[in-house]
């Protein structure tokens, strides 16, 4: 019994020796693909290619790591991409907002500044640099878009319209419209959440619920209208200051021309010329063209012996009397 017990105690070591072997080696066996994948010489290059980019366009502003940076008088020139991770790079980079020129101006949706693979060896960087949330992979076509409409309704619609079309927010900044991005843009938003906007991440807003809000975000571009003329989709209100703006517009424009047809008609008057003179100036009745006085007045004034039917240019004279 004592002999069991004095090789009990080697065969135990001897067991446990082995087993911590065995869990070693599947443990290297479990990290040798991503060390391979970090020790990519197309991996390296493509990383190097992004850094040399980072350093020439973004350092001035995000710094030499990504911890953002300070202008001289203490601004924030540039915010940190410690958290932004690729899902954030990837937003800004393939919808033009970034590089900007003044970093207080609010960016706006451009054509970018890189070319497809610049952006690629960008993003290997940055995920060199960063923790943030890498790019989800969506997919709209599998996305119920009943229930990404109650999503939609739930947490964007309030800066981004029930439109989509965006919105003024406060402090001088706007919720940009949705119709311009694709299906992975808006993902990558949504997980990266760009500044003012919210960060949704898998806790909140899971992968088929995001599959789910993409499908409506793009429903939204094209529509179903089944009410008739759209108006661009603006909203209740400006949809109807435009539809009053319009009528009124209509109806002066017809007030106008009717107004302008009637100027121009041949105005046709009721009286003969001679009566409406007559009326207008009773002293001049019977007054021809050379300012003659009337035949009756005429025959008044002269002189005894003047024939009747003499004329008002005859010599209306008496006769003298012989002497």
């Amino acid at each position: 019994m004592a002999r069991s017990r004095r090789w009990r105690a080697p065969a135990l070591t001897v067991a446990a020796a082995a087993a911590l072997t065995l869990i070693s080696a599947g443990a290297a066996a479990d990290d040798r693909p991503a060390r391979q994948a970090d020790d990519d010489p197309a991996r390296e290059e493509l990383v190097a290619e992004g850094r040399a980019l980072y350093r020439t366009s973004c350092i001035s502003c995000h710094g030499p790591d990504g911890e953002g940076q300070d202008a001289p008088n203490g601004d924030l020139r540039g915010p940190s991409l410690e958290d932004a991770g690729p899902a954030g790079a990837y937003y800004q980079l393939t919808t033009g907002r970034m590089p900007i020129g003044n970093p207080d101006d609010l960016p706006q949706r451009k054509e970018p500044a890189y070319s497809p693979e610049e952006i690629e060896a960008l993003l290997a960087y940055i995920d060199t640099i960063t923790k943030g949330p890498d790019i989800p992979e969506v997919d709209a076509a599998a996305g119920d878009l009943s229930h990404g409409g109650e999503l939609f309704r739930e947490n964007c619609q309030s800066c981004h319209s029930a439109t989509g079309a965006g919105g003024a927010l406060s402090y001088g900044d706007a919720a940009p419209p949705l119709g311009p991005a694709d299906e992975t843009q808006i993902g990558a938003a949504v997980r990266a959440g760009p500044d003012p906007m919210p960060r949704f991440g898998p806790d909140i807003i899971s992968d088929e619920e995001l599959d789910d809000l993409v499908a409506y975000v793009e429903y939204l571009d094209q529509p179903d209208d089944r009410g008739g003329l759209a108006l661009g989709r603006l909203g209740p209100i400006p949809e109807g200051f435009m539809t009053w703006v319009g009528g009124l517009g209509v109806l002066l424009v017809a007030a106008f021309w009717m107004g302008s047809r009637r100027r121009d008609q041949t105005r046709v008057d009721p009286e003969p010329p001679g009566e409406a003179d007559e009326a207008a100036d009773p002293g001049t009745a019977g007054v021809d063209a050379g300012g003659n006085a009337p035949l009756a007045e005429a025959a008044v004034t002269r002189g005894p012996g003047t024939p009747a039917d003499a004329k008002p240019g005859d010599d209306d004279r008496p006769p003298e009397e012989p002497t």
